[in-house]
């Protein structure tokens, strides 16, 4: 049997969104948009701010795939793939830092085009993989909380900003636990406390249960947010390591729900050679 390409699993749950697309509210506008004197979107004008004065990183996000290097579609239709999500270190120079065991592991999953990969198998996709994932995110910020939705699976993330610690001996979960600061303009977010055996990106690189990861996100204006990710994970490599993500706004436009399991049909005919 052929086997699917890994650019094409990843779209199955997105399948459902052609449909009853009407009464919710994919064509309400967005409040508060700086416009241009031809009435257009500004989206470099400075970035909105809470009554404290922080960036608001409150909207309706994505990644942005015309980066160099980004893959094309693999289908005219599809939503495009970033290139990070295919390999989370693909901006990295000599790549990523593998443990001996990591880099063996990586080699034998590969060939087997995401077989056993946990989102091909309808699981959570893990803190990083949802910043790479070609779905929306919604980020709401509040004081002492910012929350993350994503449409994948109805999933949620709560960053606590209300001075707490992360706790000691938590019980592993697939988006860990995770606080935050403000330095300046930049919310600094350290999360811990993950599950062992998730993937960092498509080609199988793996996070263990010792992974501690640390992210800056920063509001560049209105219409872009950068989210600096740094995985420190001793088990799966040999040092730390830091890449770098660009998310854009989606304007007039809402969540909708993407379930991996709803009429799934396609993991029972996966092989692995």
């Amino acid at each position: 049997m052929k086997h699917f390409q890994p650019t094409v699993l990843m779209l199955l749950a997105a399948g459902s969104l052609v449909s009853s697309l009407s009464g919710q509210w994919l064509n309400y506008p967005t409040p508060g948009v700086p416009r241009t004197s031809d009435g257009k979107p500004n989206l470099s004008a400075a970035c909105p701010r809470t009554t404290d004065g922080k960036p608001d990183l409150s909207g309706v996000w994505e990644p942005v795939y015309n980066r160099p290097g980004a893959p094309p579609p693999p289908f005219e239709g599809c939503a495009p793939v970033s290139r990070e999500f295919l390999n989370i270190g693909a901006s990295l120079k000599e790549g990523l830092p593998y443990q001996p065991w990591a880099a063996e592991l990586v080699k034998k999953r590969r060939p087997e085009e995401r077989a056993h990969d946990p989102i091909t198998n309808c699981l959570p996709a893990g803190l990083v993989r949802l910043h790479t994932y070609a779905l929306l995110k919604r980020v709401i910020q509040i004081p002492g909380l910012v929350v993350i939705l994503n449409e994948l699976d109805a999933s949620y993330r709560q960053i606590f900003t209300d001075g707490r610690s992360l706790p000691v001996d938590p019980n592993p979960t697939w988006n860990g636990y995770s606080v935050g600061r403000w330095e300046g303009d930049t919310l600094v977010v350290q999360s811990s406390g993950f599950r062992d055996g998730m993937w960092a990106d498509a080609g199988g690189s793996p996070l263990t249960d010792a992974a501690k990861i640390s992210e800056r996100f920063r509001r560049l204006d209105f219409g872009h947010l950068e989210i600096e990710i740094t995985v420190d994970d001793p088990k799966a490599y040999t040092k730390p390591w830091t890449v770098k993500l660009d998310q854009a706004i989606k304007l007039d436009t809402n969540l909708i729900d993407a379930f991996c399991h709803e009429n799934e049909k396609d993991v029972q005919h996966l092989v692995v050679k």
